[in-house]
């Protein structure tokens, strides 16, 4: 009787065993990869304090693709690399340039500007169905501006590149368990010091700006996992 017993322990012991091998292998399962391709709407929600003319900034929406890369530690935490590039028309609102002969209110070209704004996110998905997973993230954002070209009025600008952050929402929509369709929204918190050099309209003047661009990003795309 006794022997019989160990046996059963035994066997018992054996099929948890087996179950929480079983188990861990699953949660283990799963792809650690994915990439996404999206067409992202830019649309900057801008502020500045424009020193000696004054004014505000307006900087143009723009709709570009945009590439991701995903890497998952678990199947809920991931981090996120985003990269993309957009081109902005930009000018000041209201500005007052009597003082080089023109009007009191005036929006003055500024021509346009390329930015490069590579963004690292961390995110936490919800896996609340197989089909359906939302997520949240937060993260870090570093743009570049580059080809900045003044356009016709004054002489030349430069933007100061930046640091700032990036909040962001979205789901993944399972097509199959490799492909899949995205929606997502993101909140860029971003400023850059900007100097317009305008020596052609007056000796020496040069014009400083601090420029808040906060841009919202939503994009629309599809995904792979591997």
């Amino acid at each position: 009787m006794k022997r019989i017993f160990l046996a059963v322990m035994a066997l018992g012991l054996f099929s948890i065993s087996s179950v929480n091998a079983q188990e861990t292998q699953k949660s283990a399962d799963f792809k650690k990869w994915q990439v996404r391709l999206r067409g992202v709407w830019v649309a900057p929600d801008e502020s500045a304090k424009i020193d000696i003319i004054g004014g505000d900034a307006s900087v143009s929406t723009t709709f570009i693709p945009e590439l991701d890369f995903t890497y998952f530690f678990t199947k809920n935490v991931s981090a996120e690399l985003i990269l993309g590039t957009t081109k902005h028309e930009v000018h000041t609102v209201g500005s007052d340039i009597s003082a080089v002969g023109g009007p009191t209110s005036y929006d003055v070209d500024l021509g346009s500007v390329y930015l490069l704004p590579p963004t690292l996110t961390a995110q936490y998905h919800f896996i609340i169905a197989d089909v359906f997973r939302p997520y949240v993230g937060a993260g870090v954002n570093y743009t570049i501006f580059y080809n900045a070209d003044e356009g016709k009025v004054v002489k030349g600008i430069k933007y100061d590149n930046a640091f700032g952050y990036a909040f962001q929402g979205g789901f993944d929509l399972m097509v199959n368990d490799k492909y899949f369709i995205n929606i997502d929204c993101k909140k860029l918190i971003l400023n850059t010091k900007v100097k317009v050099d305008a020596s052609n309209l007056a000796a020496g003047l040069e014009i400083p700006a601090d420029v808040d661009l906060n841009p919202w990003l939503v994009g629309f795309g599809v995904g792979m996992k591997f």
